[in-house]
C-alpha cells in the first residue's frame, strides 16, 4: 500500500520515525512530506533512509511530475504524526503552501492526523474549532494522549504510540470481504467509552466507562456481517478494534453529540453504550483552577440527552438502544431507575446493568436486563462482555424482524412497532 507519512514541527516527530519503521515492516511504501520545521528536529538523511525515497519540503521541487498533486492522487492512505496546533489550522483552512498541506489538498484517500501539543493549544477554542471543521470532512483526528510534555507540563496533548497511531490508521483501510451472516447488510453504528468534560488545561469531569461493553457489541456486530463503526470516547488506543471496525475518536459530550446525530442519517441500528456526562462546567478556564476558597464552587449546565434525541428522531425501520448504569438508592432500586429511564428516552431497548464495587465498569463481567420503550423486560444477557454483546444483539435482532413482519406505528413512543416480549425471552 502507498502510504504518505506527514511530519510537522513539534518535538515529538522522533516517534514519527518509529511509526516510519512499523509501517515498513508491515510492508508498506511510505514516502515521508515532513514541514520544514520538522526538518529542524528530525534530519532529512534519516527520511530518506528509512523511507527509501528522496525527501523535500517544496513545491517547486518535482515540478516535472507535479509531485504536489502525484504524492496526493497516488496515496492509499495519508498520516500526520505528530499534527501540531499549527498544521490542524492550516489543514483546516485549505492552505497550500508547503508540499505537505498540498497533498492534503488533493488526496481522496482515508487521512488520520494524531495531535501532539501542550494541553492549552489542544485546548484553545481555536484547535476545538479546527479539529471539529476536519472531522467534519471526513478526517480522522485521534485523541492525543494525556502524559509527559515538553519539560516539566502534563496533560493532554501528548502524541499517542507509534503501535496505536499504525493499528488506528492502518484499520481505516483493512481489506474487508464480502458480508455474511445475520447482520449482513446492516449498517450500525456504536458509541463507547466515557465522555470529558474540561474543567481546565489540566482537569475533567469524566467516569470510570473504559469502553469494553462498547467495543464487545462492535466486535460481535461485525462477525455477524454488519458494516460497524465505533464512535469512542476516550477509549485506550490498545483497546480499540484494529480491523473490520471504523473508529471515529470523541472526547466531549459535544463531540459525542455531534457524530451520532451525523451518523443517524444512515444507520439501520444505534447503540448509546457510552457513558454520556448528564452535566458539563458552564465554562472551562484557560488556566489551571488554583485552590483557593473563592473556587470551592463550579457551576454545571445540562448536557444534551443524545439518546432521547435519537430516539425521537428515529427514522422508520431504526433501531435504537441505549444503556443505564444504574446503582440504586433510597428511592427506588436498579430496575426501578431502569423502567422510569426507559420510559423517558424512548428508545427501542434499554439495557440496564447494576455498576460499582466491581461490577460493570472495566474489564469484569456484566450483566443487563433489556427492557423495551415501556419499562418491560424482554430479555436477560449475563457473563463476558462478548456474552453481554451477543444476548443484546439476539434482542436487537428479533426486534429487526419483528418489524420486517408487523406494518403500523402503534405501540411506541417515536412511531415503530413495540417488540413482543414473549419471543424475546
Amino acid at each position: 500500500m502507498h502510504v504518505v507519512l506527514g511530519v510537522s514541527g513539534g518535538i515529538a516527530a522522533y516517534k514519527a520515525v518509529l511509526l516510519l519503521r512499523l509501517l515498513r515492516e508491515a510492508g508498506h511504501d511510505v514516502r515521508v512530506i515532513p514541514t520544514d520545521a520538522a526538518l529542524r528536529f528530525v534530519g532529512a538523511p534519516t527520511w530518506e533512509a528509512l523511507s527509501g525515497h528522496a525527501v523535500t519540503t517544496s513545491v517547486f521541487e518535482g515540478t516535472e511530475s507535479v509531485d504536489h498533486v502525484r504524492f496526493g492522487r497516488e496515496a492509499e492512505l495519508v498520516i500526520v504524526a505528530p499534527a501540531t496546533a499549527d498544521l490542524l489550522a492550516r489543514a483546516a483552512t485549505g492552505q497550500a503552501d508547503d508540499l505537505l498541506t498540498a497533498t492534503l489538498l488533493t488526496a481522496s484517500c482515508p487521512v488520520v492526523m494524531a495531535p501532539a501539543m501542550h494541553t492549552e493549544m489542544w485546548h484553545h477554542p481555536a484547535t476545538v474549532a479546527n479539529v471539529a471543521t476536519l472531522r467534519e470532512r471526513g478526517v480522522t483526528v485521534l485523541e492525543p494522549d494525556d502524559g509527559r510534555l515538553t519539560g516539566t507540563d502534563s496533560g493532554p496533548g501528548r502524541l499517542l504510540d507509534p503501535e496505536a497511531i499504525a493499528a488506528a490508521a492502518l484499520a481505516l483501510v483493512a481489506p474487508r470481504g464480502p458480508r455474511t451472516g445475520s447482520l449482513a447488510g446492516v449498517r450500525v453504528v456504536i458509541s463507547a467509552g466515557g465522555t470529558r468534560e474540561p474543567l481546565d488545561p489540566v482537569r475533567f469531569l469524566g467516569n470510570r466507562s473504559s469502553g469494553r461493553q462498547g467495543i464487545a457489541l462492535a466486535r460481535v456486530a461485525a462477525e455477524r456481517g454488519a458494516d460497524v463503526e465505533l464512535v469512542a470516547a476516550n477509549v485506550e488506543p490498545a483497546l480499540l478494534p484494529t480491523s473490520g471496525i471504523t473508529v471515529t475518536a470523541v472526547e466531549t459530550t459535544a463531540d459525542l453529540h455531534h457524530v451520532m446525530t451525523d451518523r443517524a442519517r444512515t444507520a439501520d441500528v444505534l447503540i448509546m453504550a457510552a457513558a454520556v456526562a448528564d452535566f458539563r462546567p458552564a465554562r472551562a478556564e484557560g488556566t489551571k483552577i488554583k485552590k483557593r476558597a473563592d473556587k470551592t464552587m463550579i457551576e454545571l449546565v445540562q448536557s444534551p440527552d443524545i439518546l432521547r434525541q435519537l430516539a425521537t428522531s428515529a427514522t422508520d425501520g431504526q433501531v435504537v438502544v441505549g444503556f443505564a448504569a444504574e446503582t440504586g438508592d433510597d428511592s427506588g432500586g436498579v430496575l426501578e431507575h431502569g423502567r422510569d429511564k426507559a420510559r423517558r428516552k424512548g428508545a427501542d431497548l434499554l439495557a440496564v446493568n447494576r455498576v460499582g464495587n466491581g461490577r460493570g465498569f472495566g474489564d469484569v463481567p456484566n450483566a443487563v436486563v433489556i427492557l423495551d420503550a415501556t419499562g418491560a423486560e424482554v430479555a436477560t444477557a449475563e457473563g463476558s462482555k462478548d456474552d453481554v454483546a451477543a444476548g443484546l444483539w439476539d434482542a436487537i435482532t428479533t426486534v429487526r424482524n419483528g418489524r420486517a413482519l408487523v406494518s403500523g406505528g402503534d405501540g411506541h413512543p417515536n412511531g415503530h412497532p413495540a417488540p413482543d416480549s414473549t419471543i424475546l425471552r
